[in-house]
């Protein structure tokens, strides 16, 4: 698949208006700059697992999405291309999760990407690792 040249959003807040599924699933965007993001979630009791804790899932899919907003902070389109998760502690129901996402490098197509999810408190939740890959660069 090579880089295409396409009309896209110019900003991390753009591209997060244009994400309905997290959105709709409560996460927000607290702030955005060039290669970073900062959102937050609160578990809500659609988020619990058998376990009686927040399922895994939803951990994940609060820092890939402060993951993709980072990404595309700077007016190109990038996806996703690898991500690891490591979970270090559970999160329970009414506790805010807060993820910021921080460009490590980027080099050609790629960009590697750290992810830090954790409590109010500062309690590590969870460390992610993403590595995107670009896909379109804006227009013209």
């Amino acid at each position: 698949m090579g880089v295409v040249e396409m009309p896209m959003a110019d900003s991390g807040e753009e591209f997060w208006a244009s994400d309905t599924a997290a959105r709709e699933l409560g996460l927000k965007l607290v702030s955005v700059a060039p290669g970073t993001a900062h959102l937050t979630m609160t578990v809500t009791d659609l988020m619990i697992n058998s376990h009686g804790i927040c399922h895994g899932g939803m951990i994940f899919m609060l820092a890939d999405s402060a993951f993709a907003i980072a990404c595309n902070t700077q007016s190109n389109r990038f996806v996703g291309q690898q991500c690891t998760i490591v979970y270090l502690k559970a999160a329970k129901r009414g506790e805010t999760l807060i993820a910021v996402a921080k460009e490590r490098s980027q080099s050609g197509r790629s960009g590697v990407y750290d992810v830090t999810v954790k409590l109010e408190d500062g309690t590590v939740i969870a460390e992610f690792m993403g590595t995107s890959r670009l896909i379109a660069k804006k227009a013209n």
